[in-house]
């Protein structure tokens, strides 16, 4: 008998354990019909970046004012600007589209970065219907003046306002780096968060040594680079039993959904995937991830859980220092 790949994520019922994250791919109607077709059972449109639609919003109203002082001084009309392509406006109409088109729910993305517009940006998202919205707390603190604890206070209060302003689940995607992540993965929760992505994947500057210049790279994910998210569902599990947690970054076959179905993922995340080898790509992972289910007897994922998350493995400090301890007395390189 096949196993049953349904699975619950943020209360949503998803047909499978496999999500199409956020990439040039879900920015379009056609490959989101494709990426349903192969078997994702959610998509993840491209984040609302606050910087650039404000940068877009200024130059609409830059143009209808240079509008009006065209048809103040010829007494024709306004030139036709098509607003729903500029500012928030792209985003909801992309967000309509899919939800016209698109039988799996469609979870919208939101990346802001000053008080006040995030719960804007938000309560926009949601009334455009998205079924679910991913709070993408993307920072990097340069400023020398602001500490550790300043901005985890500002993340937090980032996601209680975005959860007062909507009344769809939020999901808070994580980096790697804060000092506790326990302690603010549980504080996160306090403040709203309905669930955890683990992690975010920041792109740092390369330099050109031809024309001595920085320049931005975008490197995509291998499966190696799941490890670290593997750890931190597999502590965090235990810890936050009542919350989604989804794992991204490495997700390439089915071996990558399976280990992270084990440490107590909800859900695996996949992009660089998608972007590699297409749609398809997600049909290959979802037929691997059942041919080891069928192989090893297990039908439903519900089995499958946490099975090896700290709480259940005999030795828990595997995930912790420990870990560091045994790889170098154990001889196992690379």
């Amino acid at each position: 008998m096949s196993p049953q790949m349904g699975t619950s994520y943020l209360g949503l019922s998803l047909s499978g354990p496999l999500i199409a994250s956020a990439s040039p791919l879900t920015g379009r109607i056609d490959s989101l019909l494709a990426l349903e077709a192969a078997g994702a059972s959610a998509v993840v449109l491209p984040s609302l970046f606050e910087e650039e639609v404000v940068d877009e919003e200024t130059q609409l109203a830059d143009m209808m004012q240079a509008g009006e002082d065209f048809a103040e001084f010829s007494g024709g009309p306004l030139p036709d600007l098509d607003q729903p392509n500029l500012g928030a406006g792209r985003h909801r109409r992309l967000l309509q589209q899919a939800k016209d088109q698109l039988k799996i729910p469609i979870i919208a993305s939101l990346n802001a970065t000053r008080p006040g517009s995030w719960q804007r940006y938000a309560a926009e998202l949601a009334d455009a219907g998205a079924d679910a919205l991913e709070l993408n707390l993307y920072t990097v603190e340069a400023n020398p003046m602001r500490g550790a604890a300043e901005v985890e206070l500002a993340h937090l209060a980032a996601i209680e306002a975005v959860k007062i302003a909507v009344d769809i689940p939020l999901t808070v995607k994580l980096s790697p780096y804060y000092s506790a992540l326990s302690k603010f993965a549980s504080l996160a929760v306090d403040a709203g968060a309905d669930g955890l992505v683990l992690f975010n994947r920041f792109y740092a500057p390369d330099i050109d040594l031809d024309d001595l210049r920085l320049f931005a790279r975008a490197e995509l994910s291998d499966p190696e680079d799941q490890r670290l998210a593997l750890r931190w569902i597999g502590i965090l599990r235990g810890q936050l039993p009542d919350v989604s947690l989804a794992c991204t970054s490495g997700v390439h076959t089915g071996t990558e959904v399976i280990k992270a179905i084990l440490v107590g993922a909800n859900i695996a995340c996949t992009t660089s995937a998608v972007l590699r080898r297409g749609p398809d790509a997600i049909k290959e992972i979802l037929g691997e991830t059942e041919r080891w289910m069928d192989d090893h007897g297990y039908a439903s994922f519900d089995e499958l859980r946490g099975a090896m998350s700290a709480a259940s493995v005999p030795d828990p400090s595997t995930f912790e220092r420990a870990q560091y301890q045994a790889v170098l007395h154990s001889g196992r390189h690379v």
